[in-house]
């Protein structure tokens, strides 16, 4: 018997039809011997609906009755859900995050999970009950409702799992798994059996939208074994085994490092779009210049991504050059513009309409040269490369966008990542 943490999103719960399916794979879990938790998101759409209507009430509303509004949808989910067990026979019960109780920070609107009091979800799963959970949500200390922001319910499965000692969390999405690359651009795109969670953390916050990087962080500081798995299969179908063992089933593991039988060099190849640069040129370069020039956009909340520094022969000067999305450009030269005596250049150049793309694979530890071929594989198509950036395990570069996919496919090739039967 294994416990079983099961989390579905939006899309796999969009209506009345998709969440039987839903229950279909609950079912089976449960018909398996296993106790089961099952974490769901609201329908698709109906937080966006939510949103709005705050909105429209009034530009300036109260947070705290902005999450008060907001965390209703993953309420009428979780009842649905648990309405539609009951129908099949199964003994299932709802609870929201403040009756769990899932204990967040005050950070109302990007709440943070500061406390699980299993207490209660570990009796009824014991007593042979599927717990039905609220993504997104928790209670403050004031004992307000509160809402984590951008990968709540994934983050609340992570965090479930963890509390009540889960052998794995199964994300239920609308892929059936984790891919090489995005196989929308290269066709040839393999599903990954495993992945490590260090892996998995680069490619999220590099663009592969599957998992969100919040929850990867917590199940790799939590070692929760995540499973993702697509809600549209066959309930009926071959089953991935409690322990993680691929029987042929659509669906990727991903875990500590050292579960991994071989360690590919290269992974996966991630692509992100919309990617922005600007230079400042001739900065007068003198302790705290980098902290003015950061601070000034962090004060702005701009966010900044690839950043490289190169200073003159006579060492007076300097020119830094930063990525950060498109969306955000006007405002970011705007703010250095605007940033005082404590910031000195010459001028501000950059532009709009870059692509960051990445090769990522614990392998790379222990293999030279990596960075180099990727360089070599780009340039033979003819691919200029404009800002380059490393990590352990991962090389980025940043090129004009209208090469992007051409460059995903060119090196998803290169480091013989291509499905031999496409």
């Amino acid at each position: 018997m294994a416990r079983i943490v099961m989390k579905f999103g939006g899309t796999s719960v969009a209506d009345l039809s998709r969440i039987r399916h839903a229950a279909r794979h609950v079912e089976r879990e449960i018909k398996a011997g296993h106790q089961v938790a099952v974490v769901v998101s609201a329908m698709a759409g109906a937080t966006n609906q939510l949103v709005e209507w705050c909105a429209e009430a009034s530009p300036l509303h109260d947070a705290r009755e902005y999450d008060a509004v907001v965390s209703t949808g993953e309420q009428v989910t979780a009842g649905l859900m648990a309405i539609v067990l009951q129908s099949m026979g199964i003994t299932a019960r709802s609870f929201s995050g403040w009756q769990v109780p899932i204990k967040t920070s005050d950070v109302h609107g990007a709440a943070r999970i500061t406390d699980i009091d299993a207490t209660e979800l570990n009796k009824r799963l014991d007593d042979g009950q599927v717990c039905v959970v609220t993504g997104f949500q928790g209670i403050s200390p004031a004992n307000r409702i509160t809402t984590l922001g951008r990968g709540g319910s994934d983050t609340s499965a992570v965090a479930v799992a963890a509390a009540i000692s889960a052998d794995r969390c199964e994300i239920y999405t609308d892929v059936d798994g984790v891919y090489t690359t995005d196989p929308r651009i290269a066709p040839k795109a393999q599903r990954m059996v495993r992945v490590s969670f260090e892996e998995m953390l680069e490619m999220a916050s590099l663009g592969a939208k599957v998992l969100q990087t919040r929850s990867v962080e917590l199940a790799m500081a939590k070692h929760v074994r995540l499973a993702v798995r697509s809600s549209f299969d066959d309930p009926d179908a071959p089953q991935m085994a409690p322990d993680g063992s691929d029987t042929g089933v659509p669906g990727t593991l991903v875990c500590d490092e050292d579960e991994i039988m071989e360690e590919q060099i290269v992974s996966g190849v991630t692509l992100a779009k919309a990617e922005a640069k600007i230079t400042l040129r001739g900065v007068k370069d003198h302790p705290g210049v980098a902290a003015a020039v950061f601070g000034a956009l962090a004060a702005e909340h701009i966010v900044v991504d690839m950043i490289v520094q190169n200073v003159s022969d006579d060492g007076k000067v300097t020119d830094i050059t930063f990525t950060l999305p498109d969306k955000e450009y006007d405002k970011a030269v705007k703010a250095l513009e605007n940033a005082g005596d404590g910031l000195e250049y010459s001028r501000i150049v950059g532009a709009k309409g870059g692509a960051k793309i990445s090769v990522v694979g614990v392998g790379m530890r222990s293999h030279a040269g990596v960075a180099s071929s990727m360089f070599k594989a780009l340039a033979d198509k003819g691919i200029n490369i404009q800002l380059i950036t490393t990590s352990e395990i991962k090389t980025s570069v940043l090129i004009d966008e209208e090469y992007a996919e051409l460059a995903v496919r060119a090196l998803h090739t290169y480091y013989g990542l291509d499905r031999q039967d496409a």
